[in-house]
């Protein structure tokens, strides 16, 4: 079924004084305002998170600044996409931060910061120099050895993708995401004796920010990637899988600053291994790929009421993406990921 695809343009609080969502939609920016203090649930379900992705085409990073209610997740990802690709997470969960992390109630300004003996970490957005900053140094990441870095992400002027999601049986129960693709990346990562530098011509970031409260069970789709096509900044961002989405899809493309929205975007994963090849297609035809797996950073966590299964896929994605006034663009060998993850948490 077509979805209608409600596109939100006027600044507005976020809830209603009942907790539920204004106005449910997509949105090229922030124009719906974030109010914790109007939010109708306990605070032990209140999730709000930060994350950052910086990829290129022989190795990535990711970093997590996470206060989920009763539970705080932060996480740091390496993965090198080499002859031997390889991955180290390394994640430390703290209980009951209940909004003691402060994180910032916009992305487009103020920093995230978690500091405790092992880590310290801070993610910084200057709106007037249009700059993000990653500062991280983790003691012990991986075989005794320190990972620091010192990244820098540009972000001109550009649309993102802002979509605000209900629950057909929670009131109370929001999604309210921002997915920022196309930022260039420079900087270092060191870990250890390993030096890994990202340039802006090959290094790319996107910035996953979400708020809200979440029913507990819930399974999603994600998939997103960046890179040059014809010389200019393309990115996507596909996802399903939860919540109410008959408002909007967060299925989105990205050309030289301008998004162009997509219908449904489906997963088509093989049933016996996540790293054989997957396919993608789209309700509109406007988004038709071949994807073949690298690396699977898979992780399981069981621990009383908390139960994740994760599997971020990393690999290149080749075929056609379609702009809203008919352009094709081809697609060849796009470093990106496509995740498949179920939570009850």
């Amino acid at each position: 079924m077509k979805k209608r695809n409600h596109e939100v343009t006027a600044v507005q609080p976020l809830l209603k004084e009942d907790g539920s969502l204004r106005e449910p939609g997509w949105s090229r920016q922030l124009y719906q305002v974030y109010d914790r203090r109007q939010i109708k649930a306990p605070t032990f379900r209140i999730k709000e998170w930060d994350y950052y992705l910086v990829l290129n085409p022989q190795f990535a990073a990711a970093f997590t600044i996470s206060d989920d209610g009763y539970i705080g997740l932060q996480s740091v990802s390496l993965l090198d996409f080499g002859t031997a690709p390889w991955e180290h997470t390394e994640t430390l969960l703290g209980a009951f931060p209940m909004g003691k992390l402060r994180l910032p109630s916009t992305s487009r300004e103020g920093c995230t910061t978690y500091r405790d003996k092992r880590l310290k970490m801070q993610f910084r957005a200057d709106p007037q120099s249009h700059e993000r900053r990653i500062l991280c140094e983790f003691r012990n990441f991986h075989q005794g050895q320190t990972l620091t870095c010192d990244i820098r992400l540009a972000q001109p002027p550009m649309d993102t993708m802002v979509i605000a999601t209900p629950w057909a049986n929670k009131k109370t129960a929001f999604y309210y995401n921002q997915k920022i693709n196309c930022m260039r990346a420079e900087g270092t990562l060191t870990w250890g004796e390993h030096r890994y530098t990202f340039s802006p011509e090959d290094s790319f970031a996107t910035l996953d920010w979400g708020r809200g409260v979440w029913t507990y069970d819930n399974r999603w789709y994600w998939g997103s990637g960046n890179g040059l096509v014809d010389g200019r900044l393309f990115g996507f961002n596909i996802g399903y899988g939860f919540g109410d989405t008959s408002a909007a899809s967060e299925n989105m493309l990205f050309y030289d600053g301008v998004g162009h929205k997509l219908d449904d975007v489906t997963f088509h994963i093989p049933g016996d291994s996540y790293t054989k090849p997957w396919t993608f297609s789209s309700s509109d035809g406007r988004f038709e790929m071949d994807f073949v797996p690298v690396l699977d950073r898979a992780a399981r966590t069981n621990a009383l009421f908390i139960e994740t299964d994760q599997h971020q896929v990393f690999g290149r994605m080749s075929g056609k993406a379609v702009l809203d006034d008919g352009t094709v663009l081809e697609i060849k060998d796009l470093m990106c990921f496509a995740e498949d993850v179920h939570n009850r948490y």
